[in-house]
């Protein structure tokens, strides 16, 4: 449990110096003032929770300082922990009720959605599922090739195409392949699209219809993969997917590259969506099941 909080400390130490460096000068053993919220507000904002977000803690603590009778910043610290721990939920268990079940992951270019669709299949492996991969970025070269290597290294069958075919081709041939080799899990990763680009988002509602013809029911789990280190522009892109296939979790990647994990509070708020995986290094062990006391913990540390 300590390698997990320490890993997770690690993992946020941008966002804590960054967004939270200052909450120890600013809860000190000094009165409220005007001027503790002015600076407790931007600090919030530089954190990246967002304009919506960081009124509502302000408003919700300024509420508590009135019922509570609090009169010291230093009583604040306590107090904002606990209004930021509530505004994040425990993921649900990930539960595969069918056999095979598919798995769309879904982002934009350079997101490490290809990356961390090879870390998750790591976890996997390691709880004893058996994977198999449809490399459906068939607009990319690299994405097949960058699967390829990672489905090597883990021992992983990967179904692709030629270079510049049909992605819903090789979504069908891939969901048709998982159920013929009977694995627990198949794994699609589809072609990085801005959320902008209309045809790009209709070629992947496509996709998403095609793996339903190939086996009724799929997929089964849409998991949007989003750059921490955009911060609040993410938003708007996980609005999108949301709209275009039906999103039912997030992956928050690069998060031990980003000052702005603040952003998680504005996913919860503005989307609704479980955070489900947060990338805290570059090692597949660092895709780690978000755990948000160890999130709170971890961007709030003055260590």
């Amino acid at each position: 449990m300590a390698d997990i909080l320490s890993r997770w400390r690690s993992g946020l130490s941008k966002t804590s110096k960054a967004a939270f460096g200052r909450l120890a000068s600013l809860f000190g053993a000094t009165e409220i003032t005007d001027k503790t919220w002015d600076e407790l507000e931007a600090l919030l904002v530089q954190a990246d929770l967002g304009i919506e977000t960081t009124t509502e803690v302000i408003s919700s603590l300024q509420r508590l300082t009135r019922t509570e009778g609090l009169l010291r910043s230093d009583e604040l610290g306590q107090a904002l922990r606990s209004e930021l721990r509530n505004r994040l939920d425990v993921p649900p268990v990930i539960e595969w009720p069918e056999n095979p079940s598919v798995l769309l992951v879904v982002g934009v270019n350079g997101s490490g959605k290809t990356t961390t669709i090879a870390k998750l299949g790591k976890r996997l492996l390691n709880e004893g599922k058996t994977i198999l991969f449809g490399a459906a970025d068939t607009f990319r070269a690299a994405a097949v090739d960058q699967l390829q290597v990672w489905a090597d290294r883990l021992g992983v069958d990967v179904v692709a195409g030629a270079p510049e075919s049909d992605p819903g081709a090789v979504a069908f041939n891939a969901v048709q392949a998982g159920v013929a080799r009977n694995v627990d899990l198949i794994i699609i990763d589809t072609a990085g699209r801005l959320h902008t680009r209309f045809n790009l988002m209709e070629e992947l509602k496509k996709v998403h219809r095609v793996v339903g013809k190939a086996l009724p029911g799929a997929p089964h789990a849409v998991w949007l993969v989003l750059d921490a280190t955009t911060g609040q522009n993410a938003l708007q892109q996980a609005r999108a997917f949301r709209e275009a296939v039906n999103v039912t979790g997030v992956i928050l990647a690069k998060l031990d590259s980003s000052a702005r994990g603040g952003m998680a509070f504005a996913i919860k708020r503005e989307l609704g969506l479980p955070i489900l995986f947060a990338g805290l290094g570059e090692k597949p062990e660092d895709l780690q099941p978000f755990d948000p006391d160890a999130f709170i913990e971890g961007i709030l540390s003055t260590g």
